[in-house]
This record gives structure tokens, C-alpha cells and sequence, in this order.
């Protein structure tokens, strides 16, 4: 099959994932003109082998059938299987049935297993700089986030840094906006925060530890009984939809809404070996079937915080917004955690510079346009 046999193929691939909802994201699947193959790479392509079944390995930091994030990827397997006629098969190992929750990036990055899906800011200990890939508090919408990924720069930053750990990721969904969390006492100002211990993870949790909170890094399952039992006093989880469903408001009544994260990026990232030994079909395949799991996970989030909020309120739950010297300290603390971390890890640096560029021209016309849209509402 020659090259443009091929894409014809792709294309027409590409509209029967694109049931589930087209977007701009899809160019992150077959984008030939930003990333041209070489001449000869016709011939190192490997191909499909019709008299073999392909299977991957893929771990996730979730519990099986979690929504949302666990059922986005099962949609997302049943859909390379059912594109590929059966001849590529990803099976699914939840948190805890083949590796732990948070140490999927280790496994995957061995080979122990073919991939995984979890959250990039999770290995900040391995790099800080990877938690930028997630977004940073006061930073980027989902909207925006995706737009410097894919046509910002940071999609080929990300791959660059994974590469020295022997991985290849891609957008794998976005929690949208989250909230700022579940708290078991009111926060009526910034000294109300000191001492808290908080599960939060990623630069949200570097920025609240300037403010005086104590950051703990909790799976989902040990949130609500550390929470129950006074382990911690505070949770961020993601939003109305997914807390809802983890009880937190049974034992924390005071729910703030939130700014350290705005739109947090979720991954799906291969083995670097294991992606170069499948078939460039297959390969194919879940390029695109990755964007659709990308952008049909942002909309379900969405789509379903808005009727979890109504059930809260329902609940009598205290919906609250931070003081304002809560909100200007953490400012301070994200520009404090810049500079530190900047001077100490130059691809920190390095991917916050195109964030920051990315931003700024987002700022401008999100203010022009979106802001303007929002308050005449």
C-alpha cells in the first residue's frame, strides 16, 4: 500500500471515530504536513499481521468502571478494537490489579506493562517540570490547555522530556475546571489555612504549602475515609460530578469552588518500545481514537458537573468562594513556586517560558472575547 492508498484509509477511519464528536483535537492524530515522514519511511513502517492478534497492556490510576476517567478509557479500548476489526486488542488493568495506582508511570517506563492513563502532574518527583503538562493554578482553561499542547508546542515539549524515561504520551482527557475542595470547617481567611492537612497533588499543592497547608498525595480510594477519620482536614478531588459520587460532602460540608486547577490534562502514554513495534495501522488507530477519548472526556465532565451541582445544592451543601487574602496569597505562592523551581530545573524553565508565551496571547483574547461574553450572560 503506497502512502497516499493509506491516507485515504486513515481518513476514512478517522470519520467513523469521529461518531463519537469531531473537533479541532483530531488534527492531533494525523497531522502529516506539521510532522512529514521520510521518503523511506514507507519501508520501515510495520504492518499489520492479519494471522495475529495484537494485545496491550494498559494500567490506570483509577478503579475499574470509575466514571468518567476509568469508563472514558474502556470506551476508548472497546473503540480501537472495534477500528481494527479485532486484530488490536488494549486490555484494561484498574489501580491495584496489576500495578499500584501511582506506580504506573515506573511500570510502563520498564516495560512491565504496554501503557497506562493517569495524570502528569502524579511524577512531579521525577521531574518537576512534568507537572506543567497538567496546567498550573490560576493557568490555562481545557480549551486553552489543549490549544498550546497541539499547536503551542507543548505536545512535542512533553514527548521530548518523556522520551528520557523510555515513553510516548498523548492528550488522554481533561477534568475541565476543577473545585477548589471539601473542607471540614469553614476557611473564612488566610490564617484559617495554616496547618491544614490537605490532600492535593501537582503545583496546587506546591503553591497551598507556601500558604501554610500541609499537601498530602492520597489515591482515590484513601481520600474519603482519611477525610471521615481526621487524617486530613481538606480534599480537592476534581468536581460536582465525581465528588458527588465519592460521599465527600457527608463528612466535609464546605465545598469552595477553585482556581489550582482549570483545566487539568489526563494522559495516555505507551512504552516507547511497545508504540515503535505496532503496526503503523494500528498505530493509526489510536492516534485518532485518543483525540476523540481527549475531547469526548472534557465534554462528559461537563456535561455531567452541571447536574451533579444541582444534587448538591439539593443536599444543602455550602457552595463558598475563598476571601480574598486566600486568593492573593496564592498568586504570590504560584510566583514564588515559578522562580524557585525555574532556577533549580532548567526544563522547568524551559516549558514554562511556552506556557507563559501560550498564555499571555490566550489572556488577551480570552479577555476580549469569553470574559466580555460571560458577565452579559
Amino acid at each position: 500500500m503506497n502512502r497516499r492508498d493509506f491516507l485515504t484509509t486513515a481518513t476514512a477511519a478517522s470519520a467513523a471515530l469521529a461518531l463519537g464528536g469531531c473537533n479541532e483535537n483530531n488534527r492531533q492524530a494525523i497531522d502529516y504536513s506539521k510532522h512529514p515522514q521520510p521518503k523511506d519511511a514507507q519501508s520501515k513502517r510495520v504492518h499489520i499481521n492479519k494471522n495475529k492478534k495484537t494485545i496491550i497492556k494498559l494500567a490506570t490510576s483509577w478503579p475499574a468502571h470509575f466514571p468518567i476517567m476509568g469508563t472514558g478509557v474502556e470506551k476508548f479500548a472497546q473503540r480501537v478494537k472495534d477500528v481494527s476489526g479485532g486484530s488490536l486488542e488494549i486490555k484494561l488493568y484498574p489501580k491495584n490489579v496489576l500495578v499500584p495506582a501511582l506506580a504506573v508511570f515506573d511500570a510502563c517506563s520498564s516495560g512491565q506493562i504496554d501503557a497506562f492513563h493517569s495524570g502528569p502532574y502524579y511524577w512531579k518527583g521525577k521531574n518537576s517540570a512534568f507537572s506543567l503538562y497538567s496546567g498550573i493554578p490560576f493557568g490555562f482553561t481545557a480549551e486553552e490547555i489543549n490549544s498550546w499542547m497541539l499547536y503551542g508546542g507543548g505536545l512535542d515539549l512533553w514527548r521530548e522530556q518523556y522520551a528520557k524515561y523510555n515513553l510516548h504520551p498523548f492528550l488522554g482527557g481533561n477534568t475541565n475546571i476543577q473545585m477548589g475542595g471539601w473542607f471540614r470547617k469553614p476557611i473564612n481567611s488566610l490564617a484559617d489555612m495554616q496547618g491544614l492537612k490537605m490532600r492535593i497533588p501537582g503545583l496546587g499543592g506546591e503553591v497551598f504549602a507556601k500558604m501554610g497547608v500541609n499537601p498530602i498525595l492520597l489515591p482515590a480510594g484513601e481520600i474519603y475515609t482519611s477525610l471521615e477519620r481526621g487524617v486530613i482536614d481538606a480534599t480537592e478531588w476534581v468536581g460536582p460530578a465525581l465528588d458527588i459520587k465519592m460521599g465527600f460532602y457527608k463528612v466535609a460540608p464546605y465545598y469552595y469552588s477553585g482556581w489550582h486547577e482549570p483545566g487539568s490534562i489526563l494522559e495516555l502514554t505507551f512504552n516507547k518500545y511497545s508504540w515503535s513495534k505496532l503496526a503503523f495501522e494500528h498505530q493509526s488507530i489510536i492516534e485518532v481514537a485518543s483525540s476523540e477519548m481527549n475531547a469526548n472526556m472534557t465534554y462528559e465532565f461537563h456535561a455531567q458537573n452541571i447536574v451533579a451541582l444541582q444534587k448538591l445544592k439539593e443536599l444543602d451543601v455550602t457552595l463558598l468562594q475563598f476571601p480574598q487574602d486566600v486568593t492573593n496569597a496564592g498568586k504570590k505562592a504560584l510566583k514564588e513556586v515559578i522562580e524557585e523551581l525555574s532556577a533549580k530545573n532548567k526544563d522547568f524553565e524551559h516549558v514554562y517560558s511556552s506556557i507563559k508565551k501560550h498564555l499571555q496571547l490566550s489572556k488577551g483574547w480570552s479577555d476580549t472575547s469569553l470574559r466580555y461574553f460571560l458577565n452579559v450572560r
